[in-house]
């Protein structure tokens, strides 16, 4: 998982990532004309997140297209976020709750 917040914790990948989310199945070339920095810098960034298994790669005859794999930030929201949205959650419905008793009692 570490492998997960050193891929996220970049800029211009979490742009690659989302550019994958809006147009799934891009290749280097089209990746690259939305970045502002060189094709060599893009193909380290896809190589990271290959790494960290939030990009999967298919190879098309010569080209090869990258593909968003959402399943490691779904982990992180599972292990990490999903528990304390549930207790804001929670929090929440209580607070509306006693809001709603107090205004019957006035």
């Amino acid at each position: 998982m570490d492998s997960v917040f050193k891929a996220l914790a970049d800029s211009n990948r979490r742009k690659l990532l989302d550019l994958l989310y809006q147009n799934n199945g891009q290749t280097l070339h089209e990746l690259c004309a939305h970045l502002d920095i060189t094709r060599q810098a893009v193909t380290k960034h896809l190589k990271l997140l290959e790494e960290a298994h939030l990009v999967a790669v298919e190879w098309n005859g010569r080209e090869k297209l990258h593909y968003l794999n959402p399943v490691p930030i779904h982990e992180i929201y599972e292990r990490w976020i999903h528990k304390y949205e549930d207790q804001t959650l929670q929090a929440l419905h209580t607070l509306k709750k006693n809001l709603e008793e107090e205004h019957k009692n006035e």
